[in-house]
């Protein structure tokens, strides 16, 4: 997996920390939020997966309470690490963030995150100016290769849901991975 940003600290115990992040197209903009500081930071909407949410409900869940948005459908563009201290809850973590495409369908109001403000900006500006190398990295690699574009394998995995079963070499199918299929979400 890669790693973005500062570097294992000898001595220091870190928690994993799960999260989702979204790149917001629409045209040639990006919807990203503005923390509060100091300093501000552009980042990609998004944040941490609490206990007994799913990945998708908190990525809707973020981008609402960050940029004010609702968005759909979303397509999982890979996961990237990061090691920092989380001044919020007091904790050194090991962030693992997964970075999702989706299309703002909706602005419902202001961002309810205190201190976020939701701005829309070129997306070669954004690839710029957005805080966290990882969060560049993907945008980057989405602009390169254009949004249909499949990231590396390596990066990528599968949608949540069933997945295809490779097929045997005698051309039937394989054996599935043992996930039943979840039914979709009412609004997603």
């Amino acid at each position: 997996m890669r790693r973005f940003g500062e570097r294992v600290r000898a001595g220091v115990r870190y928690r994993d920390r799960a999260g989702v992040y979204a790149i917001l197209l629409s045209g040639a903009r990006v919807l990203v939020t503005r923390a509060p500081g100091p300093p501000a930071e552009i980042q990609l909407p998004g944040g941490g997966i609490d206990p007994g949410e799913s990945p998708l409900a908190a990525l809707h869940r973020e981008v609402r309470e960050e940029t004010g948005w609702r968005i759909a459908p979303c397509r999982r563009l890979g996961v990237f690490q990061r090691f920092a201290w989380l001044p919020d809850y007091g904790f050194w973590a090991r962030k693992l963030c997964h970075v999702y495409l989706a299309r703002p369908v909706r602005r419902l109001g202001p961002p309810s995150e205190p201190g976020h403000e939701a701005l829309w900006m070129p997306a070669e500006e954004a690839l710029r100016r957005l805080s966290v190398a990882g969060d560049r990295w993907f945008l980057g690699r989405l602009l390169a290769e254009g949004p249909g574009a499949r990231m590396p394998a390596a990066r990528l995995r599968p949608r949540e849901g069933p997945q295809p079963a490779a097929p045997r070499p005698d051309g039937r199918p394989g054996p599935g991975r043992g996930r039943a299929a979840r039914p979709a979400r009412p609004g997603w």
